[in-house]
C-alpha cells in the first residue's frame, strides 16, 4: 500500500456481548501502519477478524470464526483462540509431575480413545481476560492477562497469564506468552487460529503452498497421541521440506493420513533454539498473499480442519466444511508431560513461562 492510503496506527474498543456467566467481553481492533487490521476479543483471548490486504491491496479477512459471541460460546473448533493450559493432547488426561499425580477432565475421544485436549472443556479459549491496550511506538499493542487458579481443570498451582498481540509497522501479528506460577506446573500455549489466505470461507486450503523447516514428524496411535517415535518426512506425504500444495498428498493411502482424516500432526523444527526464526511459508498464489511464521518453539501442529462440520455456518453467512483454513499451532509436542524424552513443558516457580510467535504477512 502507498503511505498517502494507510491510516495512522491505532487502537479501538467496542463491546461484544456478554457471557454466559455474565462477564461483559470487548473486541480490540488494532490497525497497523502497513494496513494489517486485527479485531481481538477479550473471550478466549481471540482473534475475530484479521484483515489481510492482497497484491492488488485489498483487503480480505483471513481467519475463520462467527459473526457473534454466542457463535464462538457454543462452538467447539476452538476457532482463532488462545488454547490451554497445556495446548494439544495429554494421554488420559492423566501426568505426575513432582510425585504428584494429576486427572485431568477427559474432552476428547479421538478413535475411541480418551484424551484430554487443549485444556479441558472450560481452558483458556472459555475464559474472558483482562486488557489493556495502547499504541506503543507507533504500533498497536494489546495485552490480556488472567488468572488461572490452583486445580482449574485439574492443573496445579496459580498461574497469571499473559498473551500480547502487537501489529507491527511491517504487516506482521506477533504473539507473546507469558506465565508466572507459583508452584512447578505445566504450560504449553498456542494460538489456534484457522487462516485461509485466499480469505475465510473462500474454498478449501488445499492449493494453498505450505513450506516447513522439519524434516521429521511424530506419528501418533488411533487417539491421535504420539508414539514416540520421530519419523522422517523424506518419502511420505509429509514433506514439506520443500514447498508445495497442502492438498498435494493429503488423500494419498497412508495409515498416518488415515488416523488423522488429513494432516493433524506434529513437525519437529530442524533448528530448535530459544530465539524466533523463520520456520514456516504458506502462499496463496491468486491473491498473492504470503505468510511466514516465525517462532521460539520446538515444533508446529499442523491441522487442516479435517473436522468442520460441513456446512457450518460462519461469519458473514459464509460457510465452511473440512479443508476451509489451516492451524500452524506452534508448540512443544503434545503428551510431552508424559514422554521425559520431550521438551519439557515445566515451569516453576521464579523461571517464568515465555514463548513468542509472529505471523509475517506480504504479498508476491
Amino acid at each position: 500500500m502507498s503511505s498517502d492510503s494507510l491510516p495512522p496506527a491505532s487502537v479501538e474498543k467496542q463491546p461484544f456481548g456478554r457471557a454466559a456467566d455474565g462477564s461483559d467481553v470487548e473486541i480490540y481492533t488494532l490497525v497497523g501502519l502497513g494496513g494489517l487490521r486485527a479485531e481481538i476479543m477479550t473471550y478466549g483471548a481471540t482473534i475475530v477478524r484479521l484483515w489481510v490486504p492482497d497484491r492488488e491491496e485489498r483487503l480480505a479477512d483471513i481467519v475463520l470464526g462467527y459473526d457473534d459471541l454466542a457463535g464462538y460460546e457454543a462452538g467447539r473448533n476452538y476457532y482463532s483462540a488462545v488454547v490451554g493450559r497445556f495446548g494439544n493432547r495429554i494421554a488420559g488426561g492423566k501426568f505426575s509431575l513432582g510425585g504428584t499425580d494429576y486427572t485431568l477432565p477427559i474432552n476428547n475421544e479421538p478413535g475411541g480413545v480418551p484424551c484430554h485436549l487443549h485444556g479441558g472443556p472450560e481452558g483458556l479459549d472459555r475464559q474472558v481476560w483482562q486488557a489493556d491496550a495502547r499504541v506503543e511506538e507507533g504500533e498497536p499493542v494489546l495485552r490480556l492477562a488472567h488468572m488461572s487458579p490452583d486445580g482449574h481443570m485439574g492443573y496445579p498451582g496459580n498461574v497469571l497469564l499473559t498473551v500480547t498481540y502487537r501489529v507491527t509497522a511491517d504487516n506482521a501479528l506477533r504473539v507473546t506468552y507469558g506465565g508466572e506460577t507459583d508452584t512447578p506446573t505445566i504450560l504449553n500455549l498456542t494460538q489456534h487460529a484457522y487462516f485461509n489466505l485466499a480469505g475465510a470461507g473462500k474454498g478449501t486450503i488445499e492449493d494453498q503452498i505450505l513450506q516447513l523447516g522439519a524434516s521429521r514428524f511424530l506419528p501418533v496411535t488411533r487417539g491421535l497421541i504420539p508414539t514416540g517415535e520421530r519419523e522422517m518426512v523424506v518419502g511420505t506425504p509429509f514433506d514439506f521440506v520443500a514447498p508445495r500444495p497442502i492438498g498435494n498428498q493429503i488423500g494419498d493411502e497412508h495409515e498416518q493420513l488415515e488416523i488423522g482424516g488429513g494432516y493433524d500432526h506434529c513437525w519437529i523444527f530442524d533448528e530448535p533454539g530459544p530465539d524466533k526464526r523463520l520456520v514456516a511459508r504458506v502462499l496463496e498464489r491468486k491473491s498473492g498473499r504470503l505468510m511466514e511464521l516465525f517462532t521460539t518453539e520446538p515444533g508446529v501442529q499442523l491441522y487442516t480442519g479435517n473436522f468442520i462440520p460441513e456446512g457450518e455456518a460462519g461469519k458473514a453467512g459464509q460457510v465452511y466444511g473440512p479443508r476451509s483454513g489451516f492451524c500452524l499451532e506452534t508448540q512443544h509436542f503434545p503428551d510431552a508431560p508424559n514422554r521425559p524424552d520431550f521438551p519439557s513443558t515445566v515451569v516453576h516457580p521464579g523461571e517464568p513461562y515465555f514463548s513468542e510467535t509472529e505471523f509475517q504477512f506480504s504479498t508476491v
